[in-house]
């Protein structure tokens, strides 16, 4: 098991009593690493492996004939993802010791649920009355306000990459339905691969 250092040297102001034993050391620096935010509940190697998928879904997209292949794509895209930054995560709380049940990992889910189902209400609702060309701004509008509020008690970079994802998402609102592609690919691609290398050089992987 290994113990991201630098985090906890930045955020354990409090030392451990002296006379408690190795075990007990370890699970007090657990307890503030969770209580600080050190441990993100975004892994860095999985939005990196993440944004590197969404660089691809962009290309196989923009290359679909039909709006039905490209939104199928992009769906499909979103499973990929998800399975990565659920292993990713799980992976990163096993190696640091921290619960996903409670913490940064906890909130940052709970925060991303509701603007996932609305975003899945409105995909629906948004391709039966053919209104594809709304749902790039939709997306990241509301990924962006979820990862905002969810890392609202985690490390700065995570409500930053949430504001970039709202610029881009509203840029993508006024924007040609021609650049769809190419922002999704900015901001799921090379929003998650830059921010994803910040998070696992600075904060445990």
């Amino acid at each position: 098991m290994s113990i991201d250092r630098p985090a906890v040297r930045r955020h354990a102001i409090e030392k451990p009593p002296p006379e408690i034993g190795a075990a007990e050391h370890l699970r007090y620096i657990r307890d503030m690493m969770e209580r600080s935010g050190s441990f993100t509940a975004v892994p860095g190697y999985g939005a990196i492996a993440m944004g590197t998928t969404a660089l691809a879904a962009a290309l196989i997209a923009a290359q679909q004939s039909s709006e039905s292949m490209w939104l199928a794509v992009w769906l499909g895209e979103a499973a990929v993802a998800f399975v990565i930054g659920i292993a990713a995560l799980t992976r990163k709380s096993r190696r640091v010791g921290v619960s996903l049940h409670s913490g940064p990992a906890r909130k940052y889910f709970l925060s991303l649920v509701p603007p996932f189902l609305a975003g899945a209400l409105l995909t629906s609702a948004l391709w039966q009355s053919n209104e594809v060309d709304l749902l790039p701004a939709l997306w990241l509008l509301l990924y962006g306000a979820g990862t905002i509020t969810g890392g609202a008690h985690s490390v700065k970079i995570i409500p930053i990459m949430g504001v970039l994802f709202m610029v881009i998402g509203t840029v993508a609102l006024f924007a040609p339905a021609v650049w769809a592609d190419a922002l999704l690919a900015a901001s799921f691609g090379g929003l998650h691969i830059v921010c994803g290398w910040i998070i696992a050089r600075n904060h445990g992987g």
